[in-house]
Parts: structure tokens; sequence; C-alpha cells
């Protein structure tokens, strides 16, 4: 073996990661600090987890809003002879208000 294999195999592996970051947090907090640390750990990570699972509920009530307004559109083109299957909803929009004024001034 030359230089470079005895340098590569003297990197650590995974434990050995684990096991000289362990020795470096209890060398700059301590051992009362551990504890504490853990504690506000897991309560950043069950917050992240609240927000994640907040966002995603959002997210859905917003996609189940836009189904129910494109339903709802599709029904009065519908009642009012408007073919929507080619227009997005605010070109949908835009024929039903048209269709809707022509109406009216009728």
């Amino acid at each position: 073996m030359n230089g470079i294999d005895n340098a590569i195999l003297q990197i650590p592996g995974g434990y050995e990661w684990i096991i000289i970051i362990v020795i470096i947090v209890v060398i700059f907090f301590g051992v009362r600090k551990i504890p504490e640390l853990a504690r506000s750990f897991g309560k950043a990570t069950a917050e992240y987890e609240k927000a994640r699972i907040e966002a995603k509920k959002e997210l859905e009530q917003i996609r189940s809003k836009d189904k129910v307004g494109r339903e709802k559109l599709e029904e009065i083109a519908e009642s009012l002879g408007i073919d929507y299957s080619n227009k997005n909803d605010e070109d949908l929009r835009k024929a039903i208000e048209a269709a809707v004024n022509k109406e009216k001034s009728s």
C-alpha cells in the first residue's frame, strides 16, 4: 500500500463520526447541558413537524377550493350555454361575464 491508501483507511467511518460528535458536544456544553439541548432539539423538531403538517393542510384546502370554484363555474357556463372544455378559470369567468352582460342588454 502506498501513502494515499493508508490515509484513506485512517478516515473515520459512520460510527466513529457519531462518537467524535458526542465527545465534542460533551466538551463544549458539559454533561449537565446535554439533556437540555436534547429537549430543545426535540421541541424544535416537533414545531417543524407541526408547521409542515399545517402547511400541507392549507395547501389541500386551497386546492379543494379551486376545484369547487371550477365546478361552480362549469355549472354556470353550462346553464348559459358556454363551452368550457378548452377554457381556463379566468377565460371562463370572462365568458360568463360577457354572456351575463349580453343578456342584461337584450
